[in-house]
Order: C-alpha cells, then sequence, then structure tokens
C-alpha cells in the first residue's frame, strides 16, 4: 500500500510524508520522500490518527470548517486539512493513511492510490 502511494507521489513529482496506522491509530509505517518538510511529518500521522478516530475522510472536518462550523476545531483528533483516509476491508475498519506536503486534494490522491493498491490485491 506504501509503495503505491509513494509511486503515485514520485509519478507526479510531489514530496510528501506518507504515514499508516492501524486500528488503534497506532502508526506502523512512515515514508519521508526527499526535500520534503520535517512539518509534514506530524501531519500526516494527525491526519491519519483523525481518518481512524472518526472512521472518515479528514475532508469531512476541512468543508464543515470550510462552511462556517467552527466547532469542529474543537473535536480532539480531528484534522480538518484533506488527506487522511480511513482503510476499510471486507467492511472492517483495519486502519488509515495520511499524506501530507502537497496541496491537500493532491494528499489525498496519493492516499487514495495507496488504498485502491491494497484493494485491488486483496
Amino acid at each position: 500500500m506504501i509503495s503505491a502511494a509513494e509511486e503515485e507521489a514520485n509519478r507526479n513529482g510531489w514530496p510528501v510524508v506518507i504515514a499508516i496506522v492501524d486500528e488503534g491509530a497506532h502508526l506502523i509505517q512512515l515514508i519521508r520522500r526527499d526535500d520534503t518538510q520535517f512539518g509534514s511529518i506530524e501531519v500526516a500521522i494527525q491526519k491519519a490518527r483523525s481518518a481512524i478516530a472518526f472512521r472518515r475522510p479528514t475532508k469531512v472536518w476541512e468543508e464543515h470548517v470550510t462552511e462556517g462550523r467552527i466547532r469542529y476545531l474543537g473535536l480532539p483528533g480531528s484534522m480538518p486539512i484533506e488527506g487522511g483516509l480511513p482503510i476499510q476491508v471486507d467492511g472492517q475498519f483495519i486502519g488509515a493513511i495520511g499524506v501530507s506536503g502537497v496541496r491537500s486534494h493532491q494528499d489525498a490522491q496519493i492516499a487514495q492510490a495507496g488504498i485502491d493498491a491494497l484493494l485491488k490485491s486483496g
């Protein structure tokens, strides 16, 4: 999964951090591509943790905040920036992937490439 996500980043020349967490939000894998700002490390991890904690893409929180519903900023563990996706296999949430380093919709594109590869291989 992380290889496919990294391949998507490579294909586009995007410097990113890719983080994968398990269903308990524990970090299980992380890569930081060359020339990626180190600030993206924690952001990618938090995107992944938020996605599994609430079992939804972090884009949901971003949309709520953009619409003016700022109360969502107070949810413990929520990350209102697109790029975190929960990983669901056979109806079970098994973890999440978070990406940070480029524009948030590009982060999400990379994360989705990783999930797509996992589901295709499964």
